[in-house]
C-alpha cells in the first residue's frame, strides 16, 4: 500500500506518471539490476510459484539490463492487459487505486545502490519489476489486482485503508502459496529479497497460515523485520474469488468492532500450516 506521501512533490500529471527515462540509466546501475536479478533466478526455482517462473520467461526479463517499460508494457499488455508506468517514488491511496483499476502497474524508476543491495525502506525498480510485474502476466493474479484497485477505491468510502492495506501486504508483498509440489513464493516482497526467499520456506520462527480474508485483515506486520506470520493461499482462484464475492462493506463494519491481532498471534480457528518459534528478533538484513 502506498501511504504518507509528501503530496507537495507531486508531478504535473494528475495520475502521477512520469517518464521512465530509460536512457539516463548509467552502466553500473544496469549492472546492479544484472546482479540482483541473477541473485534471485538462482534461489528462486523451487521455491517460487510456478505462475512467477513463468511470468519471468513469458516477459523475457532474462535480458541484460533494466527493463524498457515501453518494450515491457508491450509484452504484458497482449499476455493480460497490464501496463508498467513510471511514478517518482510513493503515491497517494487514491491515484495508487485508480492505476490498479485499471490495470496500470506503477513503478519506481530508481534503482538501489550497491550499498543496499540487500534491503532499502522505499521500493526500487528492481522490488517493483522483478517482484511484481512477472505474476502480472498470469490471467488470475492480474485480474486479482485490478479487483483491488476498485476494491481500494471503494474503501476510502469507509475509513478502512489500514484494513484493506494488510490484505495487500500479507497476499501481494508476503504471501504463501500451496502447490503440488509443497509451499512456493509468490509474494513480490519475498520474491526481490534473497534473504526472505530463504527465510520464508525454511526458517523455524514465522506462523504459516491458512488464508482467511476477515483474519488477515485484523493482523498487524512489521516493516523493519521478517514477517512473524505468513498467510498462504490454496490457489489464485482462491484469492480472486473471495475479493469478487465479499462485500467489504458489512466486513468494515465487523472489523471495526474487532480488536486487531498482533503479527505473532494464533488463533484457536487458524488452519495452522507450521506453528513458529518466533525466536528471531534481529533486524531484517
Amino acid at each position: 500500500m502506498m501511504a504518507h506521501v509528501d503530496t507537495s512533490q507531486a508531478p504535473a500529471s494528475a495520475d502521477w506518471t512520469v517518464p521512465q527515462d530509460w536512457a539516463a540509466y548509467t552502466p553500473d546501475e544496469h549492472r546492479v539490476w544484472d546482479l540482483l536479478f541473477q541473485r534471485q533466478v538462482e534461489l528462486l526455482p523451487g521455491r517460487a510459484a510456478p505462475e512467477f517462473l513463468a511470468g519471468l520467461d513469458m516477459l523475457r526479463l532474462d535480458q541484460p539490463g533494466i527493463p524498457d517499460f515501453a518494450q515491457l508494457s508491450e509484452r504484458l499488455m497482449a499476455a493480460t492487459g497490464w501496463q508498467v508506468v513510471a511514478v517518482p517514488g510513493l503515491v497517494p491511496d487514491s491515484v495508487f487505486f485508480e492505476h490498479l483499476a485499471n490495470r496500470r502497474f506503477v513503478s519506481g524508476r530508481f534503482i538501489r545502490s550497491r550499498d543496499q543491495l540487500d534491503y532499502l525502506q522505499e521500493p526500487d525498480v528492481f522490488h517493483d519489476v522483478f517482484g511484481h510485474v512477472p505474476l502480472l502476466a498470469d490471467p488470475v493474479f492480474a485480474d486479482y489486482m485490478q479487483a483491488y484497485g476498485k476494491g481500494g477505491l471503494r474503501s476510502m468510502h469507509y475509513g478502512a485503508l489500514h484494513k484493506l492495506g494488510r490484505l495487500y501486504w500479507y497476499t501481494v508483498e508476503f504471501g504463501l502459496i500451496h502447490t503440488a509440489a509443497g509451499l512456493r513464493i509468490y509474494g513480490a516482497g519475498i520474491a526481490s529479497s534473497s534473504s526472505e526467499s530463504l527465510f520464508a520456506l525454511n526458517d523455524p520462527s514465522p506462523n504459516r497460515i491458512g488464508f482467511d480474508l476477515k483474519r488477515v485483515m485484523r493482523t498487524d506486520y512489521r516493516i523493519d523485520d521478517y514477517q512473524q506470520t505468513y498467510f498462504v493461499i490454496d490457489s489464485f482462484d482462491q484469492l480472486l474469488r473471495q475479493t469478487l464475492e465479499t462485500d467489504f462493506a458489512p466486513l468494515y463494519a465487523q472489523l471495526a468492532d474487532q480488536a486487531d491481532l498482533p503479527a505473532d498471534a494464533i488463533l484457536a480457528t487458524d488452519q495452522v500450516v507450521s506453528r513458529g518459534t518466533q525466536a528471531h528478533s534481529r533486524g531484517k538484513p
